[in-house]
Parts: C-alpha cells; structure tokens; sequence
C-alpha cells in the first residue's frame, strides 16, 4: 500500500463592500492520495480461430468447425456453469495489391472468430488457453484480471485519503498558528490502475507444461481534497 500527498494554503478573501462587517474567509486546501494494492481473482481470456480459403464460404465454414471444436473442449474444462460469450467475428476479403496501381485483386478470404473466456479459477488459466489452441484455436488474443469487488477496494482507498487530507489539514494548520474550525468542500476522484493485457502467439504454446500465467496486482487509487476554513489560534 502507498499513500503520498500534497498540500497547498489558500487564503480566500471575501469581497468586502463599506457596509459589510465580515472578517474575510481564511482556508487551507489539503489533497490527499491513496493506492492500495489488491489481487485480481477473475479473470477474462480471449480466444478465437482464425481461418483462410479462396472462397468465403469455405472460410467461413472451416472457422465454425474449428472454433466449435474449441468450444466443446473449453467447456468441458470450464464446466457446466462456464461464462463464454462471442466478442467479435469477422469476414474479410484479402487483398493483392500490384505495383503500378489499378484495382487490387481479391485473392481469397480471412474469417475471425473469438470468444471471451470468464473465469474466477485463476488457476485454471494456463490449462484453459492450452485446452483451446489443442482443440483447434489458433489465436490467443489477450488476458485481462478484474476484481470481483472493485467497490470495496476503492472503498478502502477512499477512507484512506480522506483520513490523510483531514489529519495533514490539522497538522498544516497547527503549524502556522492556526485552527480548523470546519470543512468547507469536500472534492472525490479514484481510479483503477491500467490493466496490463497480457498477448500471445499460439505457435509459441508448444510446451508439454501448462502456459504459466502470473496474475500480478491491480492498483485502485483514491484522490480526496478538502478546503477547511481555518482562524488563528488564541495567544
């Protein structure tokens, strides 16, 4: 877990005409950061086939079969209660294009097909890519960890930064002869860190040993910044 912060002294004047008797409106504007460290415990696996043919039937056709093949061998590692659902699928012409211009040629035809793999057994992932690219899938496209209960963690974070805006607030006030009185605006920003796609190439997938795949940490960070009023302390 690391917390860092910053702060800054703001003094706000109010506009004081003839008639008004206020004394103007000291504050202290203090930011507070926090970002804890979590382990992801899902995690989802992009999988698909891709296949090529002259014509786009038969593209189109080898890729249903190889990819069916993929999937009946997916669920049954998965199990009956497996989450895989189609993200994308694709039939494209490819093309020759010549030297000295003119119309490009049509040479034949590429159809993409890839599924999304959930998965809360992130022991599993290793077997799961080896099970689909032995039955057939020949693309491994990315992996992304998630946290089931990201709420909680950037709960956490947030309780952190205001707990740390508010004691730097006292403590930046008490040094220079001051006293907070009461909190003024209380502003909230958090964020995930990046996820970290983890891509493959299936033909590197040849090892008799099981893929290994280390999930890493998920950074969730909270930003909270106070504006306190404060007044100087009796002397």
């Amino acid at each position: 877990m690391k917390v860092f912060f910053t702060a800054c002294l703001l003094l706000l004047t109010a506009p004081v005409s003839a008639q008004q008797t206020a004394s103007p409106l000291s504050s202290i504007r203090v930011t507070g950061d926090s970002l804890v460290s979590a382990k992801p415990d899902r995690v989802q696996i992009d999988i698909g086939v891709l296949t090529q043919a002259a014509q786009s039937q038969t593209a189109a056709a080898q890729n249903a079969t190889r990819l069916e093949a993929a999937l009946t061998a997916l669920r049954k590692a998965v199990g009956p209660g497996a989450d895989i659902k189609t993200v994308s699928y694709s039939l494209n012409p490819d093309y020759q294009y010549h030297p000295n211009g003119g119309e490009p040629t049509i040479t034949g035809y590429t159809a993409t097909n890839v599924v999304r793999v959930t998965l809360g057994d992130l022991a599993k992932i290793g077997s799961i890519i080896d099970t689909a690219t032995q039955a057939g899938a020949n693309r491994v496209e990315g992996i992304q960890f998630t946290l089931s209960d990201e709420q909680s963690v950037r709960s956490q974070a947030l309780r952190e930064a205001a707990q740390k805006a508010r004691a730097d607030a006292d403590v930046l006030a008490g040094a220079l002869g001051l006293k907070v009185v009461r909190i003024l605006q209380v502003e909230e920003n958090g964020s995930a860190g990046p996820v970290r796609p983890v891509m493959f190439e299936a033909r590197a997938m040849a090892a008799k040993a099981p893929t290994p795949i280390q999930p890493g940490s998920i950074d969730v960070g909270a930003t909270v910044v106070l504006t306190v009023e404060v007044i100087a302390t009796a002397r």
